[in-house]
């Protein structure tokens, strides 16, 4: 069967340009996939297109359109996996569109296709003593338990993605003093965060423990599951959810579940709320654009009220109650009355 020239340019896109060109990340290239996976299933099912046959003149705006409003409506899909979605698509259309000229008109009618906006939800980020509550879980007389309480306070500590958790290998940490974990974010970049003296301890032990200072040994993943491959997202979040539980019966205040991502959103706000700037924040968090981490400055009411009470002669005069103003309320409503 002859390979048509929509095939061509998807497996080139996917196989060279992201990561070798554009060196993103493998989490990247597999999302993109599943995107491009969706869409021929759409194609094939909804539309009753060939997908075998599918050339690069069958991709058109409309067709795109159709698709996205089939995730929102019929897979149920929110706002943020629709635009996720479309920005594959108008990547890979940036991509080709060099190489097909003829149709460059239909493909700046796909990148006109806009994102929609989302609302973004405030941030809820848990407090020191919650975080402490969680933390004091897992039974750390037990191997399971400490490894598992190890996982949560780097989880914490580091204020890392999930993600990036997963990909650490031993010899991303540096245990001498002073401590410090070398983490690979979005993008592929780089950033160092300095480790706590009580995470640097734990996670110490848990390396001797484990048999893994060994220099040999220095190439294996940070954290393993119970088959010692590289954990999981959903390893990590299924180790959060048993020590939330148990929390959340301890302290009702404390939601029965959350994700790995409120203990970063959690660390954040605690590191700005001590008075640190935000560009230290960005830089802990590794993100690219100081914009992204002012979410938190505009979170904390801790800190609003903190800063409105150190002005302590705000120029405010003392107004009496109406309630005790019986002459004036009388007036206000004879006065209402006569208007009637």
């Amino acid at each position: 069967m002859k390979t048509t020239d929509f095939a061509t340019h998807l497996t080139s896109f996917l196989e060279h340009y992201l990561p070798e060109l554009k060196n993103v990340s493998a989490n990247t290239v597999s999302s993109y996939c599943d995107t491009f996976r969706i869409f021929l299933v759409y194609c094939q099912d909804i539309e009753g297109m060939k997908i075998e046959r599918f050339k690069l003149d069958d991709l058109t705006a409309e067709l795109v359109d159709r698709f996205l409003q089939w995730l929102e409506t019929e897979r149920n899909n929110g706002i943020a996996t629709r635009n996720q979605r479309l920005s594959a698509i108008h990547s890979f259309v940036r991509y080709v569109q060099v190489q097909e000229p003829r149709l460059l008109l239909n493909f700046q009618k796909i990148l006109a296709i806009p994102v929609k906006k989302t609302e973004r939800k405030a941030i809820k980020p848990l407090s020191k003593e919650a975080i402490a509550v969680i933390l004091r879980q897992p039974d750390i007389s037990t191997p399971q338990g400490r490894k598992d309480a190890t996982i949560l306070c780097f989880l914490y500590d580091t204020a890392s993605r999930v993600q990036e958790l997963c990909d650490l290998r031993i010899e991303d940490v540096r245990l001498e003093h002073p401590a410090s974990v070398k983490i690979y974010g979005k993008g592929r970049k780089t950033r160092t965060v300095p480790l706590l003296p009580s995470t640097a301890k734990n996670l110490k032990s848990y390396l001797t423990e484990m048999h893994l200072l060994d220099p040999e040994k220095s190439h294996l993943p940070l954290f393993t599951n119970r088959d010692g491959k590289k954990m999981s997202r959903a390893n990590v979040t299924y180790i959060l959810d048993k020590y939330v539980r148990a929390a959340s019966e301890l302290d009702p205040s404390i939601p029965e579940r959350i994700t790995p991502h409120v203990m970063r959103h959690s660390k954040a706000m605690h590191i700005y709320e001590a008075e640190n700037n935000l560009i230290y924040v960005r830089d802990i968090l590794g993100h690219s654009d100081i914009k992204t981490t002012g979410i938190y400055a505009q979170s904390s009411l801790a800190m609003k009220r903190k800063a409105l009470e150190q002005v302590s002669d705000s120029p405010v005069p003392d107004i009496p109650s109406w309630q005790k103003s019986r002459d004036m309320m009388e007036w206000l409503k004879s006065f209402g009355a006569a208007k009637q």
